[in-house]
Protein backbone atom coordinates (compact mmCIF):
# COMPACT_ATOMS: atom_id res chain seq x y z
CA UNK A 1 0.00 0.00 0.00
CA UNK A 2 1.16 3.52 -0.79
CA UNK A 3 1.02 5.81 2.23
CA UNK A 4 -0.07 8.76 0.07
CA UNK A 5 -3.54 7.21 -0.28
CA UNK A 6 -4.03 6.54 3.43
CA UNK A 7 -6.71 8.62 5.18
CA UNK A 8 -6.21 9.86 8.72
CA UNK A 9 -8.92 7.57 10.08
CA UNK A 10 -7.18 4.56 8.50
CA UNK A 11 -3.68 5.07 9.90
CA UNK A 12 -4.04 2.67 12.81
CA UNK A 13 -5.46 -0.12 10.67
CA UNK A 14 -2.88 0.37 7.92
CA UNK A 15 0.12 0.36 10.24
CA UNK A 16 -1.25 -2.72 12.00
CA UNK A 17 -1.40 -4.61 8.69
CA UNK A 18 1.95 -3.38 7.35
CA UNK A 19 4.87 -5.72 7.94
CA UNK A 20 7.39 -3.05 6.99
CA UNK A 21 7.80 0.44 5.59
CA UNK A 22 9.67 1.26 2.38
CA UNK A 23 11.52 4.53 1.87
CA UNK A 24 12.81 4.72 -1.74
CA UNK A 25 15.89 6.91 -2.21
CA UNK A 26 16.67 8.66 -5.48
CA UNK A 27 18.48 11.75 -6.71
CA UNK A 28 18.31 14.54 -9.27
CA UNK A 29 21.63 14.06 -11.01
CA UNK A 30 23.25 14.25 -14.43
CA UNK A 31 23.57 10.79 -15.98
CA UNK A 32 24.77 11.80 -19.44
CA UNK A 33 23.14 13.36 -22.51
CA UNK A 34 21.19 10.17 -23.15
CA UNK A 35 19.67 9.84 -19.68
CA UNK A 36 17.05 11.66 -17.59
CA UNK A 37 18.09 13.73 -14.59
CA UNK A 38 15.58 11.71 -12.59
CA UNK A 39 17.22 8.37 -13.44
CA UNK A 40 17.63 7.32 -9.80
CA UNK A 41 14.16 8.49 -8.83
CA UNK A 42 12.62 6.51 -11.71
CA UNK A 43 14.49 3.40 -10.57
CA UNK A 44 13.61 3.87 -6.89
CA UNK A 45 9.94 4.34 -7.79
CA UNK A 46 9.97 1.39 -10.18
CA UNK A 47 11.49 -1.10 -7.80
CA UNK A 48 9.26 0.05 -4.94
CA UNK A 49 6.28 -0.81 -7.13
CA UNK A 50 7.82 -4.24 -7.75
CA UNK A 51 7.74 -5.20 -4.07
CA UNK A 52 5.40 -8.15 -3.61
CA UNK A 53 2.10 -6.86 -2.19
CA UNK A 54 1.65 -10.13 -0.28
CA UNK A 55 4.56 -9.05 1.94
CA UNK A 56 2.38 -6.13 3.12
CA UNK A 57 4.67 -3.14 2.51
CA UNK A 58 3.73 0.43 3.37
CA UNK A 59 5.44 2.45 0.65
CA UNK A 60 6.46 6.04 1.27
CA UNK A 61 7.21 8.67 -1.41
CA UNK A 62 10.63 8.54 -2.99
CA UNK A 63 13.14 11.02 -1.58
CA UNK A 64 14.28 12.86 -4.74
CA UNK A 65 17.04 15.11 -3.42
CA UNK A 66 20.23 13.76 -1.92
CA UNK A 67 23.98 14.27 -1.70
CA UNK A 68 25.72 13.87 -5.05
CA UNK A 69 29.42 13.15 -5.54
CA UNK A 70 31.92 15.74 -6.68
CA UNK A 71 32.23 14.05 -10.06
CA UNK A 72 28.62 14.95 -10.99
CA UNK A 73 27.98 18.10 -8.92
CA UNK A 74 29.16 20.49 -11.62
CA UNK A 75 27.29 18.92 -14.50
CA UNK A 76 24.08 20.69 -15.59
CA UNK A 77 20.92 19.70 -13.78
CA UNK A 78 22.51 18.03 -10.76
CA UNK A 79 21.06 19.17 -7.44
CA UNK A 80 23.22 18.14 -4.51
CA UNK A 81 22.16 18.40 -0.88
CA UNK A 82 24.95 18.64 1.68
CA UNK A 83 25.49 15.18 3.25
CA UNK A 84 24.87 16.51 6.76
CA UNK A 85 21.52 17.97 5.67
CA UNK A 86 20.52 14.75 3.92
CA UNK A 87 21.41 12.69 7.00
CA UNK A 88 19.35 14.97 9.25
CA UNK A 89 16.42 14.91 6.81
CA UNK A 90 16.39 11.14 6.39
CA UNK A 91 16.72 10.68 10.15
CA UNK A 92 13.58 12.77 10.69
CA UNK A 93 11.73 10.76 8.03
CA UNK A 94 12.50 7.33 9.49
CA UNK A 95 11.97 8.46 13.08
CA UNK A 96 8.52 9.65 12.01
CA UNK A 97 7.85 6.16 10.69
CA UNK A 98 9.13 4.61 13.90
CA UNK A 99 6.76 6.79 15.93
CA UNK A 100 3.88 5.10 14.11
CA UNK A 101 5.02 1.84 15.68
CA UNK A 102 6.65 0.41 12.56
CA UNK A 103 10.02 -1.13 13.35
CA UNK A 104 10.93 -2.80 10.05
CA UNK A 105 12.12 -0.30 7.44
CA UNK A 106 13.54 -0.93 3.97
CA UNK A 107 15.73 1.84 2.57
CA UNK A 108 15.39 1.08 -1.15
CA UNK A 109 18.29 2.88 -2.76
CA UNK A 110 18.94 3.83 -6.39
CA UNK A 111 21.82 6.30 -5.90
CA UNK A 112 25.37 5.25 -5.07
CA UNK A 113 26.07 8.28 -2.87
CA UNK A 114 23.09 7.43 -0.64
CA UNK A 115 24.77 4.30 0.72
CA UNK A 116 26.97 5.92 3.36
CA UNK A 117 24.36 8.39 4.68
CA UNK A 118 21.68 5.69 4.76
CA UNK A 119 23.78 3.41 6.90
CA UNK A 120 24.69 6.31 9.17
CA UNK A 121 21.00 7.08 9.66
CA UNK A 122 20.11 3.44 10.32
CA UNK A 123 22.89 3.05 12.87
CA UNK A 124 21.84 6.25 14.66
CA UNK A 125 18.09 5.55 14.73
CA UNK A 126 18.55 2.04 16.09
CA UNK A 127 20.19 3.74 19.06
CA UNK A 128 16.90 5.52 19.80
CA UNK A 129 14.73 2.55 18.74
CA UNK A 130 16.68 -0.60 19.73
CA UNK A 131 13.94 -2.89 18.40
CA UNK A 132 14.11 -1.34 14.91
CA UNK A 133 15.60 -3.16 11.92
CA UNK A 134 16.74 -1.48 8.70
CA UNK A 135 17.34 -3.34 5.45
CA UNK A 136 19.37 -1.24 3.01
CA UNK A 137 18.81 -2.51 -0.54
CA UNK A 138 20.83 -1.14 -3.45
CA UNK A 139 18.80 -2.24 -6.47
CA UNK A 140 21.83 -2.71 -8.74
CA UNK A 141 23.27 -5.32 -6.38
CA UNK A 142 20.14 -7.48 -6.73
CA UNK A 143 21.32 -8.76 -10.14
CA UNK A 144 24.89 -10.06 -10.13
CA UNK A 145 27.62 -9.46 -12.67
CA UNK A 146 27.56 -13.22 -13.31
CA UNK A 147 23.87 -12.97 -14.20
CA UNK A 148 24.38 -10.29 -16.85
CA UNK A 149 27.46 -12.02 -18.25
CA UNK A 150 25.74 -15.41 -18.37
CA UNK A 151 22.91 -13.96 -20.45
CA UNK A 152 25.36 -12.05 -22.64
CA UNK A 153 23.48 -8.80 -22.10
CA UNK A 154 26.54 -6.59 -22.68
CA UNK A 155 29.44 -7.45 -24.94
CA UNK A 156 33.00 -7.15 -23.64
CA UNK A 157 31.92 -5.59 -20.34
CA UNK A 158 29.62 -5.98 -17.35
CA UNK A 159 27.68 -2.84 -18.25
CA UNK A 160 28.11 -1.35 -14.79
CA UNK A 161 28.80 2.33 -14.23
CA UNK A 162 27.01 5.63 -13.70
CA UNK A 163 24.75 6.25 -16.69
CA UNK A 164 26.03 3.08 -18.36
CA UNK A 165 24.07 0.38 -20.21
CA UNK A 166 23.24 -1.67 -17.10
CA UNK A 167 21.60 1.24 -15.30
CA UNK A 168 20.02 2.82 -18.35
CA UNK A 169 18.65 -0.47 -19.67
CA UNK A 170 16.85 -0.82 -16.31
CA UNK A 171 15.42 2.69 -16.77
CA UNK A 172 14.18 1.65 -20.23
CA UNK A 173 12.32 -1.25 -18.63
CA UNK A 174 10.31 1.23 -16.55
CA UNK A 175 10.24 4.25 -18.88
CA UNK A 176 11.41 3.22 -22.36
CA UNK A 177 10.90 6.68 -23.83
CA UNK A 178 13.27 8.32 -21.34
CA UNK A 179 16.58 6.89 -22.64
CA UNK A 180 17.68 8.37 -25.97
CA UNK A 181 21.17 7.48 -27.20
CA UNK A 182 22.29 9.47 -30.24
CA UNK A 183 25.21 8.97 -32.64
CA UNK A 184 26.97 12.02 -31.20
CA UNK A 185 26.96 10.60 -27.65
CA UNK A 186 30.37 9.38 -26.54
CA UNK A 187 31.04 5.78 -25.60
CA UNK A 188 33.37 5.65 -22.61
CA UNK A 189 35.33 2.89 -20.90
CA UNK A 190 35.95 3.24 -17.18
CA UNK A 191 39.35 2.21 -15.85
CA UNK A 192 39.82 -1.51 -15.09
CA UNK A 193 39.51 -2.60 -11.44
CA UNK A 194 42.61 -2.23 -9.30
CA UNK A 195 41.98 -5.49 -7.44
CA UNK A 196 39.47 -8.35 -7.29
CA UNK A 197 39.07 -7.45 -3.60
CA UNK A 198 36.50 -4.87 -2.48
CA UNK A 199 37.79 -1.31 -2.26
CA UNK A 200 36.55 2.28 -2.47
CA UNK A 201 38.15 4.78 -4.85
CA UNK A 202 36.81 8.35 -4.87
CA UNK A 203 37.98 10.75 -7.60
CA UNK A 204 36.63 14.07 -8.80
CA UNK A 205 37.35 13.18 -12.43
CA UNK A 206 37.73 9.43 -12.99
CA UNK A 207 39.20 7.94 -16.15
CA UNK A 208 36.71 7.32 -18.92
CA UNK A 209 34.28 9.86 -17.56
CA UNK A 210 32.12 12.73 -18.86
CA UNK A 211 29.39 12.81 -16.23
CA UNK A 212 28.69 9.17 -17.11
CA UNK A 213 30.62 6.14 -18.29
CA UNK A 214 30.02 3.03 -20.36
CA UNK A 215 29.33 1.76 -23.87
CA UNK A 216 25.90 3.30 -23.91
CA UNK A 217 24.89 2.01 -27.35
CA UNK A 218 24.43 -1.36 -25.64
CA UNK A 219 21.40 -0.03 -23.73
CA UNK A 220 18.37 -2.10 -24.61
CA UNK A 221 14.82 -2.70 -23.47
CA UNK A 222 15.37 -6.46 -23.56
CA UNK A 223 18.42 -6.25 -21.29
CA UNK A 224 16.54 -3.94 -18.95
CA UNK A 225 13.57 -6.25 -18.68
CA UNK A 226 15.84 -9.17 -17.79
CA UNK A 227 17.72 -7.10 -15.20
CA UNK A 228 14.57 -5.74 -13.59
CA UNK A 229 12.95 -9.17 -13.44
CA UNK A 230 16.02 -10.73 -11.80
CA UNK A 231 16.62 -7.81 -9.42
CA UNK A 232 12.95 -7.74 -8.38
CA UNK A 233 12.91 -11.47 -7.73
CA UNK A 234 16.03 -11.33 -5.58
CA UNK A 235 14.83 -8.20 -3.80
CA UNK A 236 11.58 -9.86 -2.78
CA UNK A 237 13.38 -13.03 -1.67
CA UNK A 238 15.70 -10.93 0.47
CA UNK A 239 12.83 -9.00 2.05
CA UNK A 240 10.94 -12.23 2.78
CA UNK A 241 13.99 -13.80 4.46
CA UNK A 242 14.45 -10.65 6.55
CA UNK A 243 10.80 -10.59 7.62
CA UNK A 244 10.87 -14.31 8.45
CA UNK A 245 13.94 -13.75 10.59
CA UNK A 246 12.30 -10.81 12.33
CA UNK A 247 9.07 -12.71 12.98
CA UNK A 248 10.93 -15.70 14.33
CA UNK A 249 12.87 -13.49 16.70
CA UNK A 250 10.22 -11.02 17.81
CA UNK A 251 6.84 -12.58 17.07
CA UNK A 252 4.71 -9.91 15.43
CA UNK A 253 7.45 -7.30 15.27
CA UNK A 254 6.66 -4.33 13.08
Amino acid sequence: MNVIGVHGREIGQVTERAQFAVVPLGSVEYHGPHSPLGTDTILADGFAERIDASLHPLIYPTVPYSACPGKTQHYPGTISVRPSIFIDYLTDVVEGICRLGIRNIVLLNAHDANMGPSRTVAEAVTGSYPDASFLLINWWQMATVDFTQRLGLFQGMAGRGHGGPYEMSAVKAFRPEMVTVQESDLELDSCPPLSPLPYVLVEGTPQGWDGYTGRIRQCSLEAGQSIVEEASRNMNLLIKEWLDMRTGKNGEAK
